[in-house]
């Protein structure tokens, strides 16, 4: 028998880690906290409807890019699972009462934001002149697959020459986050749709990407939501040998001479194994499951002081009527800030989930709201007081219906 894989998580990551040690002759084993599989690629039933919470776009899903090779490599490139993205969305601006569609045909994007905004035409020019010098490229799997402990000098010469033609974007000025390249913009409408693309801390060149690989017709829904998909990929691993072991807790990783032998879960087991992957949380795993002895200062510090990503909090409503006609992604700016807890929310996202009849029975539909709020506010709030937590979270559902039914979901 081969050497053995202990994995911890059942996620995305943890799913693919054994896929690609079964396939390379390993004895694998998964152990998953949950249920079921996924992790944060999570997908839920409420009263017939089924809410998506995990991936909200896909890239590269179509055959003859990177990515479909390894989706198929994971057993999770059946067509009918994805569909296309036709458009990117649409962008709403009540304090100006500007609304634009966000589609795949750029150049007419360029053209009318340029008319719009005559001022920043410089701006819109430099930045579309990354959207186009990036169209054509796959960039799907960007990062992965030369991971840095296995580049060669070669693979890295290879790979910078590949991208000789967009190289550029990925330095000076355009690594910046993208909310400090809008302060140059004049128009105060084009600012917000700027820093609105993705996150506003996102370097200048990922919406340029994106847009892009929207215009090339490379991006698409998981049609079915998360939970399918990441039933393929379980399928397979499965196939392949792969055993997955769930709600087993990973309290410990097991360590023998500085080396990983092994886990020892919550309720006292213990399993050996040549090599232990987590594809948990790097938190936990670096200062729980091996208790803080294997870290330096600059680990450290990365956890003491760098930012976190932002907390967002989301929403979901079934509702008894369609949307036929509505682009699935739609980001409104508010004339009136709302307020929640100590915070003010300036802009929504509204996911409507009409990509695809699997989210709900006929005639009706799922969709989402996201808007960004503080983490520490409901933490607090559902351990100190249950009942004002649950009010809180029916008044917020409510008082952002009332914000969107005005622009998006009107009839």
């Amino acid at each position: 028998m081969g050497k053995k894989v202990i994995i911890i998580g059942g996620g995305l990551a943890g799913l693919s880690a054994g896929c690609y040690a079964a396939m390379n002759g390993f004895e694998t084993q998964i152990f998953e906290h949950h249920s079921v599989p996924g992790g944060v690629a999570a997908t839920w039933k409420r009263g017939g409807y089924t809410i998506d919470g995990g991936i909200h776009f896909v890239v590269g899903h179509k055959p003859g890019n990177d990515m479909h090779k390894i989706l198929d490599e994971l057993g999770a490139a059946e067509p009918a699972l994805f569909t296309d993205m036709r458009d990117y969305g649409n962008f709403i601006h009540e304090p100006s009462g500007i609304s634009i569609q966000i589609n795949g045909d750029v150049e007419k994007l360029s053209a009318k934001l340029k008319a719009m905004a005559p001022a920043d035409i410089e701006m819109i020019e430099d930045f579309f002149k990354g959207v186009k010098a990036f169209r054509g490229h796959d960039f799907s799997t960007m990062g992965m697959t030369n991971p840095p402990e296995l580049a060669t000098v070669f693979s890295r010469i290879k790979e910078m020459w590949q991208m000789r033609s967009v190289i550029k974007y990925f330095t000076g000025p355009y690594t910046k986050k993208i909310s400090d390249y809008a302060l140059g913009i004049q128009t105060p409408w084009l600012r917000d749709f700027f820093c609105n693309l993705f996150l506003s801390e996102s370097p200048v060149w990922f919406p340029m990407l994106y847009l892009a690989i929207v215009a090339d017709k490379q991006a698409g829904f998981l049609a079915k939501g998360c939970l399918p998909f990441v039933l393929a990929i379980e399928k397979h691993y499965k196939s392949l040998g792969g055993e997955i072991s769930y709600r087993s807790t990973v309290e410990k990783i097991l360590v023998d001479n500085n080396r990983a032998v092994g886990v020892r879960l919550a309720d006292g087991q213990e399993f050996r194994g040549d090599y232990v992957i987590s594809c948990g949380d790097g938190y936990n795993t670096v200062f729980n499951l091996l208790n803080g002895e294997y870290t330096d200062e600059i680990m450290k510090d990365r956890y003491e002081t760098w930012p976190l990503c932002r907390s967002f909090l989301t929403i979901s409503y079934g509702v008894n009527r369609l949307f036929k006609n509505e682009l699935p992604l739609n980001t409104v700016i508010l004339k009136k800030p709302l307020v929640i807890g100590n915070e003010q929310v300036k802009s929504l996202l509204i996911r409507i989930l009409n990509y695809s009849d699997h989210f709900a029975p006929a005639g009706k539909s799922v969709f989402q709201i996201e808007v960004e709020t503080g983490f520490d506010y409901w933490y607090k709030l559902q351990e100190s007081d249950r009942k004002s937590y649950e009010d809180e979270k029916q008044w917020v559902a409510s008082a952002l219906l009332q914000q969107v039914e005005k622009q998006v979901l009107r009839q």
